[in-house]
């Protein structure tokens, strides 16, 4: 089974951070002219150009070619988040099998060296934290087409068209697992939701019941 589990807000305090030609860091936000002024970082969007005319994505795809070469100590996706899940998910699913659905970065291996940002999908965010449907992003999408084993979704409303779009041309089952009395729209995919009190991020509860066992969840998507 292929878990893929929504980003989260809160960062380690150990995140690495990209740099500028002159050694400035660059912290990634969706909104750079909205954001407060940060005295030793520059602020960027992910595909603002970085230099020698490519962007900072594509700068970031081009260090991770070398990760056994980090200078920057950046943190692979699944320890750069604060909540312990993430941890649980690749102790029990191994790091091969777990994706991170960044509203910042797209679709993300667990172990691809990710750097420090604020960007989510959240409408409760501040402006310039929040990415809206219309803004241009070139998510990358590092789930192969090719794979054979189930894949699941864990993560908030406002992250499932993402999913839906970066996993499209997955040939295997996708299940997407919600919380609301209603069912959200997932073409393609199945539905299955996960019951709960737990309204703000609910789906660490689900992650949780998937890798204990609970209510059978795992047998039947293995």
């Amino acid at each position: 089974m292929i878990v893929v589990i929504q980003c989260a807000a809160k960062k380690s305090p150990y995140a690495g951070c990209l740099q500028t030609a002159d050694g400035k860091n660059v912290f990634f936000v969706a909104d750079p002219q909205a954001a407060p002024t940060q005295k030793d970082a520059v602020l960027a969007r992910p595909d603002d150009i970085a230099d020698r005319g490519i962007s900072w994505r594509q700068k970031l795809v081009k260090y991770n070619e070398t990760p056994g070469n980090n200078p920057l100590g950046l943190l692979p996706a699944w320890q750069l988040y604060g909540n312990p899940t993430y941890e649980m998910l690749v102790n029990r699913y191994s790091q091969d099998r777990i994706y991170i659905l960044s509203a910042g970065w797209g679709l993300l291996s667990a172990e691809f060296l990710t750097p420090a940002y604020d960007i989510t999908f959240s409408a409760s965010a501040e402006r310039y934290k929040r990415r809206r449907k219309s803004d241009n992003y070139d998510d990358l999408e590092m789930l192969a087409s090719s794979i054979s084993e189930p894949v699941v979704f864990l993560g908030g409303k406002d992250y499932i068209d993402l999913f839906c779009r970066l996993t499209s041309n997955v040939k295997a089952p996708r299940t997407v697992f919600y919380n609301s009395s209603s069912p959200p729209t997932a073409p393609d995919c199945t539905l299955e939701r996960f019951v709960t009190t737990t309204r703000t991020n609910w789906h660490y509860e689900c992650a949780k019941a998937l890798a204990d066992g609970s209510q059978n969840l795992t047998a039947r998507f293995q």
